[in-house]
């Protein structure tokens, strides 16, 4: 069953179009990824599914419901929660008061208690440094900060806007670690990633964007082990 289904989107900046009319799903309990070179329209997908740019044409059902027109922050409460590309934690506040910031839009104040313990279990550095201003965390850590912000708000759906950018390549395999082990608790997951290897591994399906269109599609190892895929994006 799609948990989100994207239709003919089409996306301008201006006069230059960014999304070429594209159409993908992704559904319940699977990872998706969407690949492709810098500017190849990945965020500007992410973004405007969530309705933070308008679209000029094209529709997005999630969960059902038709939220083409539906303001970010409602989308938010529908359950789908997104992870941006450079984290964007909020880094005046404390560990904890980020947790606080991404459990806002959950109605019950009962469960925040043990959500928190949760995300410390998974997160036993977070737990260390709960009282820690946020800027001054690693990046990765600002990773998991982030991650575990959007968790709070228990998505049906995350989206992960390039999730190991900027990181080392040991924290890029704890990333895409602890991808596969949210996905296995039962969030469906949508990961736009330059790391064509990385996301491919631990993805069911994914698509491949050039300038705004989506020119392949099929399976994590399909695409893989796809000769035009390995010599754009692979170094073979």
């Amino acid at each position: 069953m799609a948990m989100l289904e994207v239709n003919n989107l089409t996306v301008y900046y201006g006069v230059i179009c960014a999304l070429k009319g594209i159409s993908f799903e992704v559904n319940e309990g699977e990872i998706v990824s969407l690949i492709g070179a810098n500017g190849a329209g990945k965020t500007t997908t992410m973004q405007s599914v969530v309705g933070l740019i308008p679209k000029k044409a094209g529709s997005v059902v999630f969960d059902g419901h038709d939220i083409t027109k539906t303001p970010c922050h409602k989308i938010v409460h529908m359950g789908m929660t997104q992870v941006p590309e450079g984290r964007r934690i909020f880094q005046e506040l404390t560990v904890y008061e980020n947790l606080m910031m991404g459990a806002y839009s959950m109605k019950d104040n009962s469960k925040f208690k043990s959500d928190l313990e949760s995300i410390y279990a998974r997160f036993p550095r977070l737990a260390e440094r709960r009282s820690q201003i946020a800027g001054t965390l690693s990046g990765g850590e600002q990773q998991m900060l982030a991650m575990s912000r959007a968790l709070m708000s228990h998505p049906k759906l995350l989206m992960l806007d390039e999730p190991s950018m900027g990181l080392s390549p040991l924290l890029v395999d704890q990333v895409f670690e602890i991808i596969k082990d949210i996905n296995k608790d039962g969030t469906t997951v949508l990961l736009v990633e330059q790391n064509a290897g990385k996301s491919l591994a631990i993805s069911d399906r994914a698509y491949v964007l050039e300038n705004g269109n989506i020119v392949l599609s099929g399976t994590g190892k399909e695409l893989a082990e796809s000769e035009q895929v390995q010599k754009a994006y692979l170094g073979g």
